[in-house]
């Protein structure tokens, strides 16, 4: 053991010794007297939404319900993708025409990424961040889905963009508490920055992020 790590443990291991042994982190009240709603109009919303996104370098469209499909068909020309993966759960109605599927049954990620993008839904969205909350439900999908692929088309229902992030969150307790779903928020293409801070995109996921909002539906 390093040096380093044997120092940190022994400072958690000082730091519990006076917690007794039959204490769990649910038994200590929690003090939550932060920010917890927005009572912003929800148009207000989507726009600040959609502006955050944008500032992410993601590509932003808002589109009726009946137009989701040839929007995503869309995309899918203008960004050249020939092969989507998408969730099981996914509805048929958003599938787009000309693009070959493949339904992520438990692609290892080898066959993902010879895939060109995955096509998803969402669980939530939070207009103050400009993120996108995926849950490994129906309609996210498994995370390595949405982290394997170079490209990623995500659909969010307006009515899914909270304003702040402990309302997003509690959107998604459920899926949390009930089925242990591990949670990704996404805010943007993945990036990070070099040694010389020069902007890296595609590091740790995709490099491209479309985003459709919809509205309607």
């Amino acid at each position: 053991m390093s040096d380093a790590r044997a120092q940190i443990l022994g400072r958690i291991r000082s730091a519990l010794a006076d917690v007794p042994s039959s204490e769990r982190a649910a038994d200590v009240p929690v003090a939550r007297d932060y920010r917890r709603s927005d009572e912003r109009p929800r148009a207000e919303l989507v726009t600040l939404f959609a502006q955050r996104m944008s500032d992410y370098r993601a590509r932003v469209q808002r589109v009726s319900a009946d137009a989701l499909r040839e929007a995503i068909t869309h995309a899918c020309s203008e960004q050249g993708l020939h092969t989507l993966a998408v969730p099981t759960g996914l509805p048929d109605a958003w599938l787009p025409a000309g693009v070959e599927l493949v339904r992520d049954d438990g692609l290892r990620a080898a066959e993902l990424d010879r895939i060109d993008g995955a096509l998803t839904g969402c669980a939530a969205a939070i207009a103050e961040t400009g993120t996108i909350v995926l849950d490994c439900g129906d309609f996210s999908g498994r995370r390595a889905l949405t982290l394997v692929p170079d490209h990623h088309i995500c659909v969010v229902a307006a009515e899914q963009i909270h304003g702040q992030i402990a309302e997003a969150l509690a959107a998604v307790a459920t899926a949390v508490t009930a089925q242990h779903a591990p949670i990704t928020l996404v805010s943007g293409p993945s990036a990070s920055s070099d040694i010389e801070l020069e902007r890296v995109e595609g590091v740790h996921g995709p490099r491209h992020l479309t985003v459709l909002i919809v509205h309607g539906g």
